[in-house]
């Protein structure tokens, strides 16, 4: 009879822990709601093209929800691609030396594109891919989407693999793990801490953009999709200040929603990746991932799916990337001398030929002195772009630090830098316009904030990104031995922060030029604002359909990209590499 009973005890205690408990009532519908939600928005973007045509954007704020839930979507869906590329394209440029000579420099100038420059190409080939669909609109407006958050992903994702401490690679090969055991126990959780942060921030530079991605031009047919870009874009065109006080609404629920549901599950999840011998004072908290974690049947129902992604990652699956480092044996040193200097003829014969057709095209609209004058307007925009950087990072830097090493204070700032860094300069556009005619302001002067408004976050979230990855026992060390005020900072903290840094300062000039072309050349209404740069210049010509000095204007400014990236972030990335690695 005893035994009978602690056996039905036991039965009904098993029983019992796969029936819910009051936390399954909690995260169940919320769960629901937010697959309801992605079921709705995916059913609109099969609709037939022709009820774009007969939906017009209303300013009622009752649409406000309906248009918030289709952007997000559009950002969310950004994002997953983006994360996709990041993590192939960061791995080849990283892991492959040859494919870095040619990679590296193709990401500083995909980042000096501008996100019209991107539409105006590839529209037509989504909008073939799903012909009389919304679909095909819809994958247009993401991928311009994508183009806004994937390559300060990138940038971090790359810094981190380049920067690995080598007792952990050694002690990946001691365990002999394959190239892809070692991406995803070493690599990625390496990276998880800054790639998060980078994340949120791509997620809110994103919103920069949505204006020019739900508003799509194609001939002289414009193609505009419900959301919140479309909404702002119309408010501003009927001078509507109450409206755009909605979308300054409608963005701040949308931002502290994805921040709640999203970004704060993440970051406190990524804590168990920092690299420390010594447990975190005060680890990030999310009440979504305490959630999940109290409930009992969705545990239970994860716990098997956790358990399958780590079994992949185990997988002894072999895959052959080109050393970093060149082979020791000397025939192996001579070959791969042999296949350098093919490669990078190669790469040579490859830039030239696309030089000459772009040169041989831009000819035919454009002089000898276009050409000198466009190239005096670059040098203007890179002066602008360099004060404003270090400006930034004068004010960004310390503050970065001091959020990024206190994580309960980084719970309360999070929701605000991603709100600023969403903010779009659109917004500030009647402000701006109406401050400088009235009191008669230099535009060179003090449209400039414009420029680095919504690409200064990108400092403060690797700054922040870097602290808050900083091993704790190296702190703890310094507190120890008593190193203070500015010991510490040239000792200890700023070489720890200094590759996401870097990441941060390199994404930041990229962005800044693309956003030149919206803050040079403002307009509120009939009255327009012009600084004199390279900005500028773009958006006139892009106003006025001149693509041999629209290409003109794109290829100087990827050019004033990527020798200044060469010239000055490369060595800074080289430096840190060889001497600023946690070892």
């Amino acid at each position: 009879m005893e035994f009978g009973f602690n056996l039905n005890r036991t039965a009904n205690a098993s029983a019992w822990r796969v029936l819910p408990n009051r936390w399954d009532f909690v995260a169940f519908p919320l769960i629901i709601c937010l697959i309801a939600m992605a079921a709705i928005g995916f059913h609109q973007t099969l609709a037939p093209m022709s009820t774009l045509k007969t939906q017009v954007i209303s300013l009622d704020p009752r649409m406000l929800p309906e248009y918030a839930l289709r952007t997000t979507l559009r950002m969310l869906a950004a994002m997953v691609a983006s994360l996709v590329f990041t993590l192939v394209y960061g791995t080849l440029a990283a892991k492959s030396r040859r494919a870095e000579k040619v990679l590296v420099p193709i990401l500083d100038i995909l980042q000096s594109v501008p996100v019209l420059g991107y539409i105006s190409f590839t529209v037509t080939f989504f909008l073939a891919l799903f012909p009389g669909r919304v679909l095909g609109a819809e994958l247009a407006a993401i991928f311009a989407i994508f183009t806004s958050q994937a390559w300060n992903m990138t940038f971090s994702f790359y810094q981190s693999l380049r920067t690995v401490p080598r007792d952990l690679d050694e002690v990946s090969k001691g365990f002999h793990l394959t190239a892809w055991q070692r991406f995803w126990k070493l690599d990625v959780p390496f990276s998880m801490p800054g790639l998060i942060w980078n994340m949120m921030m791509s997620m809110s530079g994103g919103w920069f953009f949505v204006v020019a991605s739900e508003a799509i031009t194609v001939g002289n047919n414009t193609i505009t999709l419900p959301g919140i870009g479309a909404y702002l874009a119309q408010a501003i065109s009927d001078k509507n200040l109450g409206a755009v006080g909605w979308v300054i609404l409608a963005m701040t629920v949308v931002i502290i929603a994805y921040d709640q549901l999203l970004f704060r599950p993440l970051v406190a999840w990524a804590d168990k990746f920092r690299m420390e011998t010594t447990s975190s004072g005060n680890a990030p908290e999310s009440w979504l991932l305490d959630l999940v974690r109290r409930t009992r049947l969705i545990h239970r129902l994860l716990v098997p799916m956790g358990m399958v992604l780590a079994a992949l990652a185990r997988i002894p699956v072999r895959v052959q990337l080109p050393k970093a480092m060149p082979a020791v044996s000397t025939k192996r040193s001579k070959a791969s001398a042999v296949g350098d200097v093919i490669w990078g003829v190669l790469v040579i014969a490859l830039t030239v030929y696309v030089v000459w057709r772009v040169v041989a095209y831009v000819r035919t609209g454009v002089t000898l002195d276009e050409v000198g004058h466009v190239f005096v307007l670059g040098l203007i925009t890179l002066l602008r772009v360099m004060l404003l950087i270090a400006i930034a990072s004068v004010i960004w830097v310390p503050i970065g630090v001091l959020i990024g090493l206190r994580p309960a204070l980084a719970e309360k700032i999070q929701p605000l830098a991603q709100f600023l860094a969403a903010f779009p300069a659109n917004l500030l556009f009647p402000v701006f316009v109406v401050v400088i005619v009235r009191y008669h302001l230099n535009p060179d002067i003090w449209l400039s904030p414009l420029i680095v408004l919504g690409t200064q976050w990108y400092i403060l979230f690797n700054v922040i990104a870097g602290a808050s990855a900083y091993p704790n026992d190296y702190r703890e060390a310094a507190t120890n031995f008593r190193i203070r005020g500015w010991q510490w900072w040239r000792q200890i903290m700023l070489p720890g922060i200094f590759p996401y840094y870097v990441t941060g300062a390199i994404t930041a000039s990229g962005g800044a030029w693309n956003a030149s072309i919206v803050s040079e050349l403002v307009q509120w209404g009939d009255t327009k604002v012009e600084a004199h740069g390279l900005g500028a210049y773009i958006a006139q010509t892009t106003a006025a359909g001149d693509f041999p000095k629209i290409i003109l204007g794109i290829a100087v400014m990827s050019l004033f990209v990527t020798l200044f990236n060469r010239t000055l972030w490369r060595p800074l990335y080289a430096y840190a590499e060889s001497k600023l690695r946690l070892d």
